[in-house]
């Protein structure tokens, strides 16, 4: 993929010294005209030429590879006779996260002009430390990297003082094509405000929450950074400044309403802005400051009122930025985030905020399959799934833009199956797949195991789910019967027959599935808690994974495997009205089915366990499902009502399958009508809880034309 280009990267002392490092590399050219540029970077990269905004990257893969992302940079020319400027700026993490894998940080580039190379990472291209990217910060959230301070009085980086030597470094690493198209970066400035005031930092430093501020809990990350070895942080006494803390332990008063900008603000003011629905990019502010000034923006998915206040959703949603005085500043931020909500809060000095925005970072929406339905109702669900998943679809399917931006496994069977609606075509999950076929366990997994989420190296070891791995299994079975027939399916033989070899070892004397390794996982609910032992969901999942593999990879007698298995846990698992969710192993080898029924574990069984509604055993089953299990009597039992994720889906999945149409639109405008109105996106949890752009949730534009057949009624 490269000719001369060689990964390069400054030689740093130890492991700390190597974490979240920022390069900018440099070079001119007199003219781009016929002029190309490849890049690879670990971990991320934003090109610019003359100052204009190009392109970020990479596109993210496995572990001892690399995507390339070639630019034509013709019409970047500056049409003078002066050099252009090429600018690439690297940030190298060096840190564990769910949304990269742990990995040398590099850059390889080169310039090609008619074909021929130019100019390369190895012998040219200077390169400069960014001194004023703050290094010694908090972690964004446990599952990404680190936050984003940017010190501005500091003089320019690119200058001799600052010059570092960039090495050539021996990588063993494979550079393969990019697959996905470039993201859509479209700019939208907004010039107006909702509200503003005053703050002051209250007496208990943390305003009655003990989330936030200066009180025991000190951070919004979801993992206990003590307990982590070399997962990549800096200790506290290193870090200067905490916005997230600080933010969170202001007593915010509002005193004036909505207005247009510029406004300006002196220390102890703030200004909040609303995008009107959630958006997810780059967050670019103007601001000139008229003193020195230290400035934080804070942003959220959705505040509930027009004084700030962040969310609980494991994440630091705090800039800051300090600023020279007399100096005009056009800030954008280098990785991209997400919100609906920002505010402004001047800790120092006194500055006028210009103008706020979002420069988009998501797949292009006008490439999507227009559709129009005849309820106005469900057209608004279609755009509201056609903007969560472009979101969450540039690279790799994420599970969310702002919280983690990780590829997770089960997420993408939904999301996989909204891509070729919305779309019809697969470049997302054709590269997302791919990751997964070229990941090389190094002994993190049991053998046979793929990652729960993947590129990653997460925060705890062993971090796999064995049920997501039966998902893998299905989404490639899928895939290749009904996205990619023309794929050659032995590209996948080996991972799923890894999965296949490590659930057989787990199969109990019945041929059930029992005391699976790993972190179990068939729900976001109770039905979690009843996943140890004999889990029946996973057995009947388990039984529709050996139906999909033996069709799609010509093991015709797996069919009387999974035939087996399903009986056996129908059996085991059937009470006469409902299924159970789990049966322990008794001291004498007997197995006794425990006091808990979960809704989920009803929808695994119809849909995986070949479960006839229309027979009369299963009558009562059918009536709760009809009525959303209201009238279901649970008497000695413990019962689960389903979550969004997975049990939700499933519902639609079998509804579907009823082919119940009216049934089907109202749980869609039930759980999305609110949601589509409050944010433009769909939600993790229906109760607002988590993440308010979830991809998985954009399956439910594949019920829409269903549950539009009956809309006139």
């Amino acid at each position: 993929m490269f000719i001369n280009a060689l990964p390069v990267w400054p030689k740093y002392l130890n492991y700390e010294d190597k974490l979240n490092r920022h390069l900018i590399f440099c070079e001119k050219m007199d003219s781009l005209r016929n002029v190309k540029i490849s890049i690879a970077a670990a971990d991320f990269y934003r090109l610019s030429v003359n100052g204009d905004f190009v392109g970020f990257g990479p596109a993210r893969t496995a572990k001892g590879y690399a995507r390339v992302d070639v630019y034509d940079l013709s019409e970047f020319d500056n049409g003078t006779d002066e050099e252009n400027e090429i600018i690439i700026e690297v940030a190298g993490f060096y840190c564990k996260s769910l949304s990269t894998v742990h990995q040398q940080s590099y850059l390889c580039a080169e310039l090609i002009k008619n074909g021929a190379v130019i100019k390369y990472t190895g012998r040219d291209f200077e390169c400069y430390e960014n001194t004023r990217r703050v290094r010694k910060v908090e972690r964004y959230s446990g599952q990404r990297h680190f936050a984003e301070i940017r010190d501005e009085r500091l003089e320019n980086p690119i200058s001799e003082a600052f010059r570092a030597e960039a090495l050539p470094i021996l990588l063993d690493i494979k550079f393969i094509e990019r697959k996905v198209p470039f993201a859509s970066c479209k700019v939208n400035d907004i010039n107006s405000y909702i509200s503003g005031g005053s703050f002051s930092i209250a007496p208990d430093g943390r305003v009655g929450s003990n989330e936030y501020g200066t009180g025991e809990k000190i951070n919004a990350y979801s993992f206990k950074i003590e307990n982590e070895d070399n997962f990549g942080i800096f200790e506290s006494h290193e870090i200067e400044d905490k916005p997230y803390r600080y933010v969170g332990s202001l007593d915010k008063q509002k005193t004036f309403g909505a207005g247009d900008l510029p406004l300006t603000l002196s220390s102890g003011e703030w200004v909040m802005l609303d995008f009107g629905l959630i958006y997810t990019g780059f967050m670019r502010a103007s601001i000139d400051a008229s003193e020195e000034s230290d400035v934080i923006i804070a942003f959220s998915e959705l505040c509930e009122s027009d004084v700030f206040s962040f969310r609980r959703v494991n994440y630091q949603g705090v800039l800051e930025y300090k600023f020279a005085p007399g100096s005009v500043n056009v800030e954008e931020t280098f990785e991209p985030y997400t919100f609906r909500h920002v505010a402004l809060f001047v800790k120092n000095g006194r500055v006028t905020l210009n103008s706020v925005g979002c420069r988009t970072f998501e797949r292009d929406m006008s490439s999507a399959i227009a559709r129009k339905f005849k309820n106005p109702e469900l057209n608004e669900v279609y755009q509201a799934a056609l903007r969560t998943f472009a979101h969450n679809a540039v690279d790799l399917y994420s599970d969310c833009p702002s919280r983690e931006r990780a590829g997770w496994l089960c997420d993408s069977y939904f999301t996989g199956r909204a891509e070729y609606f919305l779309y019809g075509e697969t470049p997302i999950e054709d590269a997302f797949l791919e990751n997964y076929v070229l990941f090389k366990n190094e002994g993190a997994y049991p053998d046979g195991v793929l990652p729960m989420c993947y590129p990653s190296d997460p925060h705890s070891n062993n971090a796999f789910i064995p049920q997501w791995n039966i998902w893998y299994v299905l989404e490639v079975c899928e895939y290749l019967k009904e996205r990619r027939p023309d794929m050659d399916k032995e590209i996948f033989r080996p991972s799923v027959m890894g999965i296949l070899a490590f659930l057989e070892r787990h199969e109990n004397s019945d041929g059930l599935l029992e005391n699976l390794t790993g972190w179990n996982f068939v729900e976001w609910s109770d039905a979690n808690s009843w996943t140890r032992n004999v889990n029946y969901p996973t057995n009947f999942l388990y039984s529709g994974m050996l139906y999909a593999f033996a069709e799609v990879f010509d093991r015709p007698e797996l069919y009387a495997k999974a035939d087996a298995i399903r009986e056996k846990t129908i059996e085991l698992s059937f009470n006469g009205e409902l299924f159970v969710d789990h049966a322990k192993r008794n001291p004498d080898g007997t197995l006794t089915n425990q006091m808990h029924i979960s809704e989920a574990c009803q929808y695994y069984a119809i849909l995986y366990g070949g479960v006839d509604l229309d027979s009369p055993k299963y009558a009562k089953l059918k009536s709760y499902v009809i009525d959303d299990f209201k009238s279901f009597n649970k008497g000695e039992y413990q019962f689960c009502a389903k979550n969004a994720f997975i049990g939700l889906y499933l519902r639609m999945n079998v509804l579907l399958n009823m082919k119940d149409s009216k049934l089907l639109a109202k749980n869609v405008k039930d759980f999305c009508l609110n949601m589509c109105r409050t944010t433009g996106t769909l939600w993790e949890f229906k109760d607002g809880f988590g993440s308010l752009d979830h991809s998985f949730a954009s399956y439910v534009s594949l019920t829409l034309p269903f549950a539009d057949l009956l809309s006139d009624e």
